[in-house]
């Protein structure tokens, strides 16, 4: 039976400086996987560290199948052996000295089952991880991919209550890296289990994930569906970071429920989604994907509201699509175009809308949020 992992007000401090963790709070719900998604030292793999007890808090309370495995506070530490943990590293750690069937019944040695059983178990988790033929062959004669499998194949034959994975997929090359994924989440579903998976990657974490959290300095700036995380950004560092790069500062001058006016400067306005309450005469930055705004001829509304022209100043010709610099209100944006033609001239003015809905309004806090 999988379970539940609940981490509360979670930090952890070194030495000097700002927390590694500050405050990190959030649940797993049986056989869900939640990525924790962030640049490096955002405090992703510290929260996983102390899941496994390979780091202790300093505060804040974790509990793996209803049992509090750690709480400082009331000087609770369960090490990480007795937690019913499995665990996928970046390193595939397998022995090299064994085959793939010795690596995999390893763990069930430890746990007194009895032999007929252990190769069953065995049998039954090579077959999930697409391994039964090369259950014989010493493990230093398989591929990188193949020896991740391996890894993973061994961390869930004992059937762990949470899976712990930390950026299993990065040491792979591109194309085995993708092959896995997707095999990963199958495998994972499979199973049932409950997993908590780090990485760095925004494809992966929404193919993977049921559901990603994004962190930022220690702290977790939001955790939702992966189509929550993209279409509707807590903070202009989420909307950052899983891919709306293009921004535009102006003033919210008129607010209509969900939606409100933006004045960019010299009478130019656009409607923008409020995703947090903003009050009208707010200084706002508008966050924008490149995917999202429409370049050429005949796009837009009838109204005009949203459709302006603008100068594009570069592009780059990617084969399936093509990515235009252009030139608005005064500032920089990228827009991407499907298709095989790069249909648009540099140095040529061009209509562009921008849909109300994929423009989003955050507070203006300073300089670009940019990181």
């Amino acid at each position: 039976m999988t379970t539940t992992l609940e981490v509360n007000g979670l930090r952890k401090q070194f030495a000097i400086g700002r927390p590694a963790l500050d405050g990190v709070s959030f649940a797993v719900p049986a056989g869900e996987i939640v990525v924790l998604l962030g640049p490096s030292g955002c405090g992703k793999t510290t929260t996983l560290r102390c899941v496994a007890g390979l780091e202790h808090p300093t505060s804040g309370e974790i509990s793996i199948a209803g049992r509090l495995v750690s709480s400082p506070q009331r000087g609770i530490l369960v090490p990480p052996r007795s937690r019913e943990l499995g665990m996928v590293f970046q390193s595939y750690a397998v022995w090299p000295h064994m085959t793939v069937r010795q690596n995999v019944v390893y763990p069930l040695k430890h746990r007194r089952i009895a032999r007929g059983e252990a190769r069953r178990k065995v049998d039954e988790v090579l077959e999930l991880v697409g391994l039964s033929e090369y259950a014989e062959r010493p493990v230093v004669a398989l591929s990188g991919g193949q020896m991740q499998r391996v890894a993973l194949a061994r961390s869930i034959v004992y059937r762990p209550k949470l899976l712990l994975l930390d950026e299993p997929l990065s040491n792979l090359d591109a194309k085995l890296r993708l092959r896995l994924r997707d095999d990963l989440r199958l495998i994972l579903k499979q199973t049932g289990m409950t997993a908590l998976y780090v990485t760095h990657d925004q494809a992966e974490a929404v193919v993977l994930g049921d559901r990603i959290g994004v962190m930022r300095d220690g702290k977790l700036l939001q955790i939702g569906t992966p189509d929550q995380i993209y279409n509707r950004p807590a903070d202009l560092f989420v909307a950052n970071f899983t891919g709306a790069t293009n921004e535009l500062p102006g003033t919210l001058v008129q607010c209509n429920g969900e939606f409100g006016v933006v004045d960019f400067g010299g009478g130019r306005r656009a409607e923008a989604a409020l995703l947090h309450p903003l009050a009208s005469g707010e200084k706002v930055r508008i966050a924008l994907r490149p995917e999202n705004i429409a370049i050429g001829q005949g796009i837009g509304q009838a109204n005009g509201a949203n459709s302006f022209t603008a100068r594009v100043v570069d592009r780059r010709y990617q084969g399936t699509q093509t990515v235009y610099d252009i030139e608005l209100f005064g500032h920089r944006l990228e827009v991407l175009e499907l298709g095989t033609a790069a249909r648009h001239q540099v140095g040529v003015d061009t209509p562009i809308f921008l849909p109300r809905e994929a423009c989003w309004a955050y507070r203006d806090s300073g300089p670009s949020s940019h990181d």
